[in-house]
């Protein structure tokens, strides 16, 4: 099983791509649970619920990853959780990061926000590239200081889907 995971700001593709890729290669793919959390409670997010998307996040990942696919497709992972909790509430739980680093990845596309336009789907908060862009140096920052195994994807729409079937494609031959 290969373990691609989608990350990066807001807007900047990672559902699409995701879908994408499934259509391209098969492999399933898991959504990002936050979405799901904020649906289904109707408001917006505190600090307490830090930890209950998270887990949440984790039993999609591991519901996933127990059904062995060819390829699971992550469209986020516990980075997008540490992140936001420290950007939005100065704060994250001490056991994010370690369960972060003890799960296998072999792929992270990390997804420029440049290039694309910011869409405004009722949940989102960053509409200024320059805080998309800064999430983004982030999340590089984390995956170089953890040394995972990532590309950086951007462009437009066309070019960021081209990139990223070439790949995925590479990682499947690997």
């Amino acid at each position: 099983m290969k373990v691609l995971v989608l990350t990066g700001p807001e807007s900047s593709g990672k559902s699409w791509l995701g879908t994408e890729i499934q259509a391209a290669f098969g492999g399933l793919v898991v959504d990002e649970y936050v979405r799901y959390f904020i649906d289904t409670e109707q408001r917006d997010t505190c600090y307490a619920d830090v930890e209950v998307i998270a887990r949440g996040q984790l039993a999609w990942e591991d519901a996933a990853r127990a059904q062995q696919p060819e390829l699971l497709i992550l469209d986020t992972h516990l980075l997008s959780n540490l992140l936001w909790s420290r950007l939005l509430f100065n704060a994250a739980p001490d056991w994010l990061e370690s369960a972060l680093l003890a799960r296998r990845y072999d792929l992270h596309l990390l997804l420029d926000p440049t290039g694309v336009p910011w869409i405004d789907d009722g949940q989102r908060c960053q509409p200024h590239l320059q805080e998309r862009q800064a999430f983004h140096a982030q999340c590089r920052d984390w995956l170089d200081t953890h040394q995972q195994h990532y590309c950086v994807l951007g462009g437009d729409w066309k070019q960021r889907r081209d990139a990223t079937l070439e790949a995925v494609r590479t990682l499947l031959a690997s």
